[in-house]
Parts: C-alpha cells; structure tokens; sequence
C-alpha cells in the first residue's frame, strides 16, 4: 500500500506479494479505515501483466474498452478472410455439414497459427516477468543475490499444482467464500476442453485414430467430456455472474478486463452447446451463423489471452512457484516473513532509545518507564529528609 502511495511503479510490477493474493476481500470487509485494500492489490496485478505484455502496445489495446470494437473486428476479419481465400465464403446447400461451410484444416491453420504468437508473447512476458520477482526479491533480502536456478524452480512449481488444481487458498476465504465454486468449475471446464482439442488433434494429424477422431458419436467418451466440461464451464460462470450482484461484507468492484473475460467465456459456451443443438437439429443458416460466432469467441480467448484477465493463472501460477522456490508463506499462514537476510541498518546513538517496534507496547513501555522514575525519585527525596532530621 506505501508502494502504491509513493508511485513505485517498479516495486509493484516486480513484487511477488501480490500475486499471493486471491482477491477473497477479507481485508477490505475489515479494514477500519475503507481502503479496499483488496481492490488496490488487484488493480496492481492488471498493471503488472499489462506491463510484461509484448509487444507492449497491446497490453493498453487489450485493457481499454474504447479499444473493443477493434478487438472483436480482428477475428471477424481474419475468418472473413479465410472463409474469402479458400472459397467458402458462402452458406453450403443440402444437409447442415459445419466442415463444409468452415473446412476443419482452415480452422485449425488459423488457430494453430494464431496459438503460437500468443504462447511466444506470453512466453516473454511471463520470462521478463519471473526475472523481475526474483531480482526484486534479491532486492528486498528474500532471495540470495545469484541467477534463478531454474532447476530448483520448477521442482518448487511442480509442488504447488495441487494447491492450484483444488483451489486450496480459495477455500480460505470467508467474505468472498463463494468464489470458490465458481472458479473450480471454470477452470475445471476449461482443463476438460483444452484435453478434449487436444484428442481430438493428435488422432486426426498425428496418432490417426478415428475412434478419437471428430465428430463423436454422442456416446464417445470424449463427446461426454467435452459435455461434462461445457456444463461445468456454463454453471461456472453463470455462478460468477450472481456473485457479481451479492450483497457481501465487502463490496468487489467489476472492471472492463472481469466483464470481458467473463461475456467471452459465456460466449464461447453460449455458442458451443447451440452449435451443436442446431447442426442435430439441421437448423441450416442458423447453425453456421452460430458456429461463426463460436470461432470469433473461441480466437478472441486465445489471442488475447497474453494481455486480458485469463493471463492471471499464467502470472499467478509462476508467482506461487517463486514463492515456494524462495521458502516465503502465501495465504493465511504468512502472519510474517523475515528475509532471508537482514537489510543493513545503522546503529541508533548512544542517547537515543531503541525504537519500539510495535504499536501495542508503546503504553506499557511508557507505564514500566513511569514505575522505574518513580522510586528513583524517592530514593533522592530520602537523603533530604534525613540530613533535616540530623540538623534538628
């Protein structure tokens, strides 16, 4: 918070802290003063990944909302163009056939193409990134002063999975405890369809096996994952959006980047299960206009991915591993933790007291200061009296 107050842009984008911290908004609904500082800590994490973004200009494209048309007309036009190029910029006749309106190999050049440049400029940012936390640790006595091993670092990553997967620290949250449900099962529904692309790609181009093969029948077991994913994905962000209009301890303000992500993901699951029900139901027009939209939501996702509010399980994910790496408690347990080594300080002159270090023994110092005046005092008065005794 003194980093926010004093404008130090590089101590906030490089810190680790807050990014351990999962917005539950305890301390906002305790803070006696209304600072909400649960707010200031999440505007912080948009602007560090907003900062790492490369190229950097589309961090700011991404993160304004004047900006938005233009990110919607970009995968309109990149569909537009490949639909144009091919020769399929037109409704096909006879029986709803979703490859033959959008061949499946255009789909999967435009999105393997475009999957690329987002995984290359998520990987520069969150490089730049994991060196900017460990050189700021240094910094701050956390960290020894040597290159990041990054040997031990991912050992240190592979041990927080679990604490990810199962959404442990969202557990302990008690004003926001809801959360919790609703972003289990977005990202469990967001696990499930990335496994079921993934099957689906590797026994059409690689393993070639057509039982793993699209389309599936509806009692293949990958057709039931994807089903299983797309409704937990929907109940998901369904749940995110009631939580949005709750009454809590702790008002949670929504920003451009929340609203963005969530209209996306609702999109994208929105236009996925209706696609499917209008191409069984042979709804002609309908359903590649449906299926359009579903690619523009699925390439909005992934193209933006690097720069929007989805980048937080990317950054926030490295910022627990670093955590782990360098021993520092996140979550409820971190009460304190003292660097590693003890910054420099000077020795206080010979008349000046030590400080005192908490608030709360200021008063009983100044009480066992008093106590000791006391009898110094009637130890002086004592000899006066005596030597007037003596004289008389």
């Amino acid at each position: 918070m003194i980093y926010s107050q004093w404008g130090l842009k590089d101590r906030l984008v490089n810190s680790v802290d807050v990014w351990l911290c999962h917005y539950c908004n305890d301390c906002s609904a305790h803070c006696p003063r209304g600072a909400r500082p649960g707010d200031t800590l999440r505007a912080i994490r948009a602007m560090s990944f907003r900062h790492f973004a490369f190229p950097n200009f589309m961090g700011k494209i991404v993160g304004e909302a004047k900006y938005w048309p233009i990110m919607v007309a970009i995968p309109v036009v990149v569909l537009l163009l490949g639909l144009l190029v091919t020769g399929h910029l037109h409704i096909p006749e006879g029986p709803v056939e979703l490859r033959e309106f959008f061949p499946l190999y255009l789909v999967d050049v435009i999105f393997i193409a475009f999957t690329a440049l987002a995984a290359v400029s998520l990987g520069f940012g969150v490089w730049n990134f994991l060196q900017g936390i460990h050189a700021n640790a240094v910094r701050e006595g956390y960290a020894e002063d040597k290159p990041l091993n990054m040997g031990d670092y991912v050992k240190s990553l592979v041990s927080v999975i679990p604490t990810i997967l199962f959404h442990n620290k969202f557990k302990q949250c008690i004003t926001n405890r809801d959360r919790y449900q609703s972003h289990l099962l977005v990202f469990l529904g967001f696990i499930g369809l990335f496994i079921v692309t993934n099957i689906g790609f590797l026994a059409l181009y690689i393993i070639r096996v057509d039982f793993l093969a699209p389309p599936y029948a509806f009692i293949n077991p990958v057709k039931l994952l994807a089903l299983a994913s797309g409704v937990a994905l929907l109940i998901g962000i369904a749940l995110v959006i009631s939580n949005r209009y709750k009454d809590k301890a702790a008002e949670s303000t929504t920003t451009y980047l929340d609203w963005c992500l969530i209209l996306a993901i609702l999109g994208i699951v929105a236009t996925g299960f209706l696609t499917w029900l209008s191409r069984v139901g042979d709804a002609g027009w309908f359903a590649y206009a449906i299926y359009f939209l579903h690619l523009v939501c699925v390439f909005y996702i992934i193209a933006y991915l690097p720069y929007s509010k989805l980048a937080h399980l990317v950054y926030r994910t490295v910022a627990m591993g670093y955590a782990a790496h360098i021993n520092r408690p996140f979550g409820v347990e971190a009460v304190a933790a003292a660097p590693i080594v003890a910054p420099a300080v000077e020795p206080a002159p010979a008349e000046e007291e030590p400080p005192v270090e908490e608030a709360a023994a200021e008063e009983p110092a100044e009480e066992a200061e008093t106590a000791a005046e006391a009898p110094a005092e009637a130890e002086e008065e004592k000899p006066a009296e005596e030597e007037e005794e003596k004289k008389e």
